[in-house]
């Protein structure tokens, strides 16, 4: 479900002039049907407002023996993220866990 405020991450890249790719981190401000409100998290362009629609995808295997499409929002919440993700991002907290030793 989404909710406002939440922080996701985009998970195409969309338009990326405008700071529309993939791993932005992005905060819904405003819900509808076919598309929401998201302003820009991430370094690039930050604070910009801007719009996402529904994406229709479909697999690209030509094995399939009938049509399948489905129309979603291309994001994950992002309240979490990997090493390799969270490379050239900028935080003001970072909180981290290591059950075990890293190196």
């Amino acid at each position: 479900m989404r909710k406002k405020g939440v922080i996701f991450m985009l998970l195409r890249n969309l338009n990326p002039k405008q700071g529309l790719c993939n791993d932005t981190r992005l905060s819904i401000t405003g819900l509808l049907e076919n598309f929401i409100s998201v302003k820009i998290v991430s370094e690039c362009n930050r604070g910009g407002v801007v719009f996402l629609p529904r994406i229709e995808l479909a697999p690209s295997d030509v094995n399939i023996p009938f049509a399948l499409k489905r129309r979603q929002f291309p994001l994950i919440p992002a309240y979490a993220m990997t090493i390799s993700k969270s490379q050239g991002q900028t935080f003001d907290h970072v909180g981290i866990y290591f059950d075990e030793p890293v190196f």
